[in-house]
Parts: C-alpha cells; sequence; structure tokens
C-alpha cells in the first residue's frame, strides 16, 4: 500500500472501520445461516467481500507493521 499523502492516523481510523465491517458482515452471515435462510447468492456475496476486507486489512496491517528481518 502507497502512503499517498495519508497518515498513518487516518491509516490506523480506516484500518478499524474495516474491521468493524468485517466483524458485522460476519454476524450477518451466522444470523443468515441461523435463521436457515436459503440465500446462498446473499451469504456468497458477503462472503466475497469479507475477504476483500480481509485482504485490505492484512495491507494495511502490514504497511504499519513492517516485517523486521534480524
Amino acid at each position: 500500500m502507497r502512503n499517498s499523502g495519508v497518515t498513518e492516523e487516518e491509516m490506523r481510523k480506516r484500518l478499524e472501520l474495516l474491521r468493524i465491517e468485517h466483524r458485522d458482515l460476519d454476524a450477518a452471515i451466522d444470523a443468515l445461516n441461523a435463521t436457515g435462510a436459503s440465500d446462498q447468492l446473499q451469504i456468497a456475496r458477503l462472503k466475497k467481500r469479507k475477504l476483500i476486507l480481509k485482504d485490505q486489512i492484512a495491507q494495511i496491517e502490514d504497511y504499519l507493521i513492517p516485517d523486521i528481518i534480524a
């Protein structure tokens, strides 16, 4: 991820928002499964969005916490 004028604080806020959305999607998927909803397309869309969020979270975390090669 390139730092295009975005401060570390802004990145941390974005990271927190992504984590919240990821957690909310988890709850929504669980709720749909618990109700026996047969809307597999909707569940698949939620899971896909969740994976995208996971990737974005990982990118920001990698930028904020770089690997230290010892």
